[in-house]
């Protein structure tokens, strides 16, 4: 399972990372087939492969010999190891629906990170996802998701409002609420104070290491200003949490077994 996992994973990270580079440019990702952008020469078999064809080729077209962007190779790996950690740590079938709801959230924190961007098709995907799995689980579990999916979006939503209503200018984008809607089928209601708590703390995390980058002081104004990928953040914490949740089950499983 987790060989699998990860091939399954890798060839999504390939997807994904023509997708996300694709579509915000209005493209299609269907036509034209995969080619260097620089010479326009169609990718063989040969040159898909994910990772190894990078390597193969040193990071560079094999005809015109111009750099690829290491995001390809890199957002395969990402997609992969998540892939290979849910196939590690948890047992069939939950790896594959932790695997499935990693690979959703690593696309939608792709799109946020880089064009501050989260589709509704995409996030209404997850938000399906997470309450079909949960429907396997019979009432019990569908309950808990279908509430943690209003609360998700009701509490981001409330929060967007309040900060526009007293500071009289848009403070989160419009795919927040919606995403922590869709995280929430996924974890419950329980979770999502724990989650959002972790996001935020990783989008400050964020902010303060960009103004020391940027040689920014980080007591000014502008810093607390600047714009971050609230999305990323939240998919990074849900997908973390999630995971450790249910391995926290399996072993609580695996000892009510063995009593």
């Amino acid at each position: 399972m987790p060989t699998l996992l990860a091939l399954l994973g890798a060839c999504w990270g390939s997807f994904a990372a023509t997708l996300s580079d694709r579509w915000p440019q209005g493209r299609s990702i269907v036509h034209p087939g995969s080619h260097c952008e620089a010479c326009k020469r169609t990718l063989t078999v040969r040159d898909l492969i994910p990772v190894l064809s990078y390597v193969a080729a040193r990071g560079r077209c094999r005809q015109c010999k111009v750099q690829i962007s290491r995001r390809y190779p890199l957002i395969e790996i990402a997609s992969a190891s998540i892939g290979l950690i849910s196939g590690l740590l948890l047992p069939a079938p939950d790896s594959l629906w932790v695997a499935v709801m990693g690979w959703q959230l690593l696309l939608l924190a792709i799109l946020d990170a880089e064009h501050f961007w989260l589709p509704d098709p995409l996030v209404l995907l997850l938000a399906a996802s997470g309450l079909g799995v949960a429907a396997l689980g019979g009432p019990e579990r569908l309950i808990p998701s279908a509430l943690g999916a209003l609360a998700g979006f009701a509490a981001l939503f409330a929060i967007a409002y309040l900060y526009k209503r007293v500071r009289g200018r848009t403070g989160m984008g419009g795919g927040d609420p919606k995403l922590f809607g869709a995280i929430g089928a996924w974890v419950g209601w329980q979770a999502l104070p724990v989650i959002l708590l972790i996001g935020a703390g990783l989008g400050i995390s964020f902010a303060i290491f960009e103004a020391i980058r940027d040689g920014g002081v980080i007591k000014s104004g502008a810093m607390w200003q600047r714009r971050l990928p609230l999305g990323t953040c939240l998919a990074a914490s849900a997908w973390a949490w999630h995971l450790l949740d249910m391995m926290n089950l399996t072993v609580i499983s695996a000892f009510s077994t063995m009593s």
